[in-house]
């Protein structure tokens, strides 16, 4: 098993933030280059400035030939050539993205001897109503086995009765099995994906394996100014 991590970098103003002296691209890529736990590690981009920016503190990075739709179809436009079994995508704009996560990522795979996985993912339980019914945390549906039944903005489980249901919002950290994510871009985008604006459902409406791994770890990703604010705080 050779895991390589790549990171769709896409939108440079943000991701050239001041984070303590570095960028945040450049805090992500080192932090995740740390871990120790990867056999390479790249940034994946379609930016001449987060390109130069990594390359020119002696990181890698590629840059995509075309214009992609989600970081899923950018990464595999550039790991197509490169030898990995497992491809890990942290998204630039989490720079404490926790090792501990990304172990019991690889662990998926290590452990799934019959490789009935494609993909694993993380989710993280919610328990505050206004974090239920944010569109902008995507809740997610498993079977009694952990793998992915339903993606969705909407709160999911309804509740008809009022009885209390447990809540899990899908963490954007994907670990895929190369010849998984290769097949994955290839598939139309359905009217699910369209309709939620979410890939993932593209991935199981077509008979791909996700499984969802539950942590304690929220990552904090840095979308707003008031992100990048708790940033600077947590690391001082």
């Amino acid at each position: 098993m050779i895991p390589a991590r790549l990171s769709a970098a896409r939108f440079p103003k943000k991701l050239m933030q001041d984070l303590d002296g570095m960028t945040v691209i450049l805090r992500t890529y080192k932090e995740t280059f740390d871990t120790g736990l990867f056999d390479e590690v790249y940034v994946v981009t379609d930016s001449d400035i987060i390109f130069e920016e990594i390359v020119s503190h002696g990181g890698k990075a590629i840059m995509s030939k075309k214009t992609h739709e989600s970081g899923s179809d950018r990464i595999a436009e550039a790991i197509e050539y490169i030898d990995a079994d497992i491809v890990i995508n942290v998204q630039g704009d989490e720079p404490f993205t926790n090792k501990g996560t990304l172990q019991s990522l690889i662990a998926v795979f290590e452990n799934d001897r019959d490789q009935k996985i494609d993909i694993a993912s993380m989710m993280f339980q919610i328990d505050d109503i206004l974090e239920v019914n944010n569109p902008n945390n995507v809740k997610v549906v498993v079977d009694e086995e952990s793998f992915a039944m339903y993606f969705s903005r909407s709160p999911i489980p309804f509740p008809r009765d009022r009885e209390f249901c447990t809540y899990y919002k899908h963490i954007g950290l994907y670990a895929f099995r190369k010849e998984a994510l290769l097949k994955c871009t290839q598939l139309p985008m359905n009217v699910l994906e369209r309709t939620e604006k979410l890939e993932q459902l593209r991935f199981i409406t077509n008979g791909v394996r996700l499984k969802m791994v539950k942590t304690k770890h929220q990552p904090i990703g840095i979308d707003t100014p008031e992100d990048l604010e708790k940033a600077r705080k947590l690391l001082k």
